[in-house]
C-alpha cells in the first residue's frame, strides 16, 4: 500500500519534516511493507523553506543579512533541484527577530529580505518562491527595493531610510541601478490573504497592531504606504496599491511589483504544485496530514484543505492528525477529509503534549491506520 505523509508543522512543538517521520514510524508499526512517501508541507509561513527543501531534495544555504532593525541575522533559505530559490521573509524580517520591547513598525525594514533575493540571484536562480508569513515590517517593501538597487529620495534629493518613517518624506524612486537579473526572474509570493495595500483592510490597519502599532501609529503607517503608492504611480506608472495581496507582509508584494515580475498565489496551492503533490497521489491508497490545531479555519484555504482538494480529485482518502480539535473541525469532512484524529490519548497539559509530540504522532498514526484498515475489510 502506498501512503503519502504530508503534515504541516505543529507550531512550537515539532516541524513538518520530523512530524512526517514520526507518522511514518506509526505506519510501519502496522504495515511494515507499506510504501511511504514523505512530503512535509507548509502554507507559505513558518517552515516553508524546511518543508519544500526536504520534500524537493534541495539544499539549504545560510546567508548573513540585515535584520528588521539593522542587526545582522543569519538567515536560512534553500534551492530546489530546478534552481528555484525558496525564501522565508521571516528568516530575515520576522517578528520573532524583534524583542517585544523594541517592536515599532515605523522603524523596521525589509532590507534583509531584499538581500536574500539578491543572494538567490547570485546563485543563478531564475525563480523565487517567497513565503511572507510572520513579518515584523510595514515598509511596503522599501527595504527590499533598496537592497536590490533602488534609491529612495526626499524632495531635496537626499536618500531616505528604507522604512515607514523614511517613506513619509519620499519624493522619488530611482531604479536605474536595479539589479538587471530581476528581469529574468519570476517571484511567486506564497500568501493566504488578499488585503490591499491601503485603507481599512490594508497592511497598516489589519496587520500593523500585530507588529506593535497603536491606533495613532496605524494612521501614520498608512500615510507612509500611501506616499510610496503615489510616487510609484506618478514616476513609474504602476498601481501597487490595489491588487489582491498587495498589503500582505506590510506591503512587500506591492514594493517588489515596482521592479520585478511578481505573482501572489495562495500558499498551499503554490507549495503543493511545487512538490508535484498531484503526481505523488497516483497509486496512493491513503494520505496522512495534520497540524497543531484543526478547526473551522482549517477548511478555509489552509494546508489541510489544499491536500483534501487534490486527494479528493484523485479519490484518495485523507486522515488528519492534530494536537487539539477546535470548533467547526467537522467542516473538513465535506471537502474530502475522511477522519480527524487528535494525537493526545488522555488528560495532559499543553506543555506535556508539545514535549511528547513525536511519540504521540507515532502512536496516533498507528491507531488511525488500524481503524482505516478495519473499515476496508
Amino acid at each position: 500500500m502506498k501512503i503519502l505523509v504530508a503534515p504541516d508543522s505543529f507550531k512550537e512543538s515539532i516541524d513538518a519534516a520530523n512530524a512526517a517521520k514520526a507518522i511514518a514510524r506509526g505506519i510501519r508499526d502496522v504495515l511494515p511493507a507499506a510504501e511511504i512517501v514523505l512530503l512535509p508541507i507548509a502554507d507559505g509561513g513558518e517552515g516553508t523553506v524546511d518543508a519544500l527543501i526536504t520534500s524537493g531534495n534541495g539544499r539549504f544555504i545560510e546567508t548573513w543579512v540585515s535584520g528588521p532593525l539593522g542587526e545582522p541575522v543569519l538567515a536560512r533559505w534553500g534551492i530546489l533541484a530546478d534552481n528555484t530559490a525558496v525564501i522565508e521573509m521571516a528568516a530575515a524580517s520576522g517578528l520573532p527577530l524583534v524583542p517585544p520591547a523594541r517592536r515599532n513598525p515605523l522603524l523596521t525594514s525589509t532590507l534583509g529580505s531584499g538581500q536574500l533575493i539578491k543572494a538567490a540571484l547570485n546563485h543563478g536562480c531564475t525563480r523565487i518562491i517567497l513565503g511572507v508569513g510572520g513579518s515584523a515590517t510595514n515598509d511596503g517593501g522599501a527595504g527590499a527595493l533598496a537592497a536590490l538597487g533602488a534609491v529612495l529620495r526626499d524632495d531635496k534629493g537626499k536618500e531616505i531610510s528604507p522604512n515607514p518613517q523614511g517613506l513619509l518624506s519620499l519624493h522619488s524612486i530611482d531604479i536605474k541601478n536595479i539589479d538587471p537579473r530581476l528581469a529574468r526572474v519570476r517571484i511567486d509570493i506564497a500568501c493566504d490573504v488578499d488585503n490591499p495595500l491601503l485603507g481599512p483592510r490594508g497592511a497598516s490597519a489589519v496587520f500593523g497592531p500585530q507588529k506593535g502599532a497603536d491606533a495613532e501609529m496605524v494612521v501614520v503607517l498608512d500615510r507612509a504606504l500611501a506616499r510610496l503608492a503615489t510616487v510609484g504611480q506618478e514616476l513609474l506608472g504602476k498601481d501597487i496599491a490595489t491588487f489582491a495581496g498587495s498589503g500582505a507582509a506590510g506591503g512587500l508584494p506591492a514594493g517588489l511589483s515596482l521592479i520585478a515580475q511578481v505573482s501572489v498565489i495562495p500558499g498551499i496551492e503554490l507549495i503543493l504544485d511545487t512538490i508535484n503533490f498531484a503526481a505523488h497521489l497516483q497509486g496512493a491508497g491513503l494520505v496522512f496530514t495534520g497540524e497543531g490545531r484543526i478547526d473551522s479555519q482549517s477548511a478555509m484555504g489552509k494546508a489541510i484543505s489544499g491536500i483534501a482538494k487534490l486527494a479528493g480529485e484523485a479519490n484518495v482518502p485523507v486522515v488528519a492528525l492534530c494536537g487539539t480539535l477546535g470548533r467547526g473541525y467537522q467542516e473538513l469532512y465535506p471537502i474530502g477529509v475522511a477522519g480527524v484524529q487528535p494525537i493526545v490519548p488522555g488528560p495532559m497539559s499543553v506543555a506535556e503534549a508539545m514535549a511528547q509530540a513525536d511519540s504521540l504522532l507515532e502512536e496516533a498514526a498507528g491507531r488511525a491506520l488500524r481503524i482505516f484498515l478495519a473499515r476496508q475489510i
